[in-house]
């Protein structure tokens, strides 16, 4: 009788650690901040060390339960890594992200018209990899030696897009999947067999970056492509403001205001004392602007300046464009003066040259 209470006691014991495990690892559960949390598993952590810190963070109901389900599972491995959680989840869900590895992605927005400096700085806000150790392996061109034998870095190639990274990411990781972008994007192009001017892959991603900082509107840019190739054509100095700005910021002067001094600066960025394309790209341009060199508009117009509303005047003689400038300068409530040939109003009056954000 004794033997019989006992084995009842025991079966009844059993019975109500199952039915307890079952609740513990079955039913969801978040005991965490309705923005989610997101638990660090260094590699090597032991199963009850992850069973704890879930436990800690609100994850799971027992660190108890937890652990004894790894351990019945003790064939698969607990993936070290970032985890995110953003909502109650049933313990052997969670066991299954993280056997599986499925970590959290920092999410990382590189918009159009960055520079390389600036996407490392990015790079470094997303909690990825330090700006330098971004920009160390952003200097070095070796990556892309079969698209641009002649480029002195990953400038213009880097390509815009939005992107998701683990923390265990890599410079040289992050730089090679925004490399790997552009290839697509520039294949793309490639079967689309448009190239009227025979541009090599370095000299288009240069122009489009040149297009892709001048202006912000989508429909303007094969027309400003189409005044670029023109002045190309007929040896003009391009005199573009955002290659002096570049320039600036490779010499370390990054106050983002051109004045009349500026435009005689000794770099091959200058494009106001040097003909022709510069260099290298200064900024990663984006579809749009790839296309715009791809897809330019036949034109006449040799000179274009800003009319306040985001988009420009054309002109096909200095003569026009003068007068352009000076409708310009009447817009923005400038005083009246002469206007140089060739040059914007931005070249004649030192003022700040805001980067656009998107």
């Amino acid at each position: 009788m004794r033997r019989k209470l006992i084995l009842a006691v025991v079966l009844l014991m059993t019975a109500g650690f199952a039915g307890w495990l079952a609740w513990a690892l079955a039913l969801p559960y978040g005991a965490f901040p309705a923005d989610g949390v997101v638990v660090d598993i260094p590699r090597g952590t032991s199963r009850r060390s992850v069973a704890r810190m879930l436990a800690e963070r609100g994850v799971i109901r027992s660190a108890l339960a937890f652990e004894l389900l790894t351990r019945w599972r003790s064939g698969v491995e607990l993936q070290a890594g970032e985890y995110q959680f953003t909502a109650p989840t049933p313990a052997t869900e969670i066991f299954r992200k993280i056997a599986e590895g499925r970590v959290f992605f920092h999410p990382l927005v590189v918009p159009e018209g960055l520079n390389m400096f600036e996407i490392a700085t990015r790079v470094e806000k997303a909690g990825l990899v330090p700006r330098d150790d971004f920009l160390s392996v952003a200097r070095d061109a070796s990556s892309i030696r079969d698209l641009a034998p002649k480029a002195a870095s990953l400038e213009g190639f880097l390509f815009p897009a939005t992107y998701g990274f683990p923390r265990s990411a890599t410079a040289h990781g992050i730089a090679a999947a925004m490399v790997q972008r552009f290839r697509e994007a520039w294949a793309g192009f490639q079967a689309e067999g448009r190239n009227p001017h025979a541009l090599s892959p370095h000299e288009a991603v240069t122009l489009a970056s040149l297009v892709e900082e001048e202006t912000g509107a989508v429909s303007e840019r094969p027309l400003i492509a189409g005044v670029f190739y023109n002045r190309l054509a007929k040896r003009i100095a391009l005199q573009c403001d955002p290659t002096v700005l570049y320039a600036m910021q490779l010499a370390g002067k990054n106050d983002g205001i051109i004045h009349q001094s500026d435009l005689q600066m000794n770099s091959p960025y200058n494009t106001y004392r040097h003909r022709g394309l510069p260099p290298g790209p200064i900024s990663s341009p984006g579809t749009e602007a790839l296309r715009a060199v791809l897809y330019p508009v036949e034109t006449d117009f040799l000179y274009f300046v800003a009319d306040t509303k985001g988009g420009h005047f054309f002109a096909r003689t200095v003569r026009e464009h003068n007068a352009n400038v000076t409708r310009y300068r009447q817009l923005a409530g400038l005083p009246a003066r002469p206007a140089a040939a060739n040059r914007s109003p931005s070249k004649q009056t030192p003022r700040p040259r805001q980067r656009r954000s998107s």
